[in-house]
């Protein structure tokens, strides 16, 4: 008796996880003092399709939470906001609220004075 032969499926590349690279290219940012916005990030990572910008949210935000816990400057303040005039996006200074590292209601000054230390850290430990 013969087997009937399964059908092959069509090679696809598997879709880009937001971890993938995520640090190498957090470390060239540091190097270079530069800073990236979400889109140009997501982009250079391979992330595509909806729900790309939530999904490198997610993973910048676990970059944070790791940064935090080994008391170094958080390197996704280097991603910023297309429209926020070099600031990160409002879930930045929330998650870093979260974290202990800024009050739960940050006014507009503080949270760039906090950004602005977040980045001179950053680019000293580099």
């Amino acid at each position: 008796m013969t087997m009937p032969m399964a059908m092959a499926r069509p090679v696809t590349a598997p879709k880009a996880d937001a971890t993938d690279g995520l640090d190498a290219a957090l470390a060239d940012l540091a190097r270079r003092r530069a800073l990236v916005t979400y889109g140009a990030l997501a982009a250079r990572l391979g992330l595509s399709g909806p729900g790309r910008i939530a999904r490198l949210t997610a993973a910048l935000e676990a970059t944070m939470t790791e940064d935090a816990a080994l008391g170094h400057a958080l390197r996704a303040a280097q991603v910023v906001s297309r429209l926020g005039g070099d600031l990160p996006a409002q879930g930045f200074f929330q998650h870093a609220a979260a974290l202990g590292l800024l009050p739960p209601v940050a006014d507009p000054d503080t949270a760039r004075i906090f950004h602005r230390q977040q980045l001179e850290g950053l680019w000293q430990e580099g």
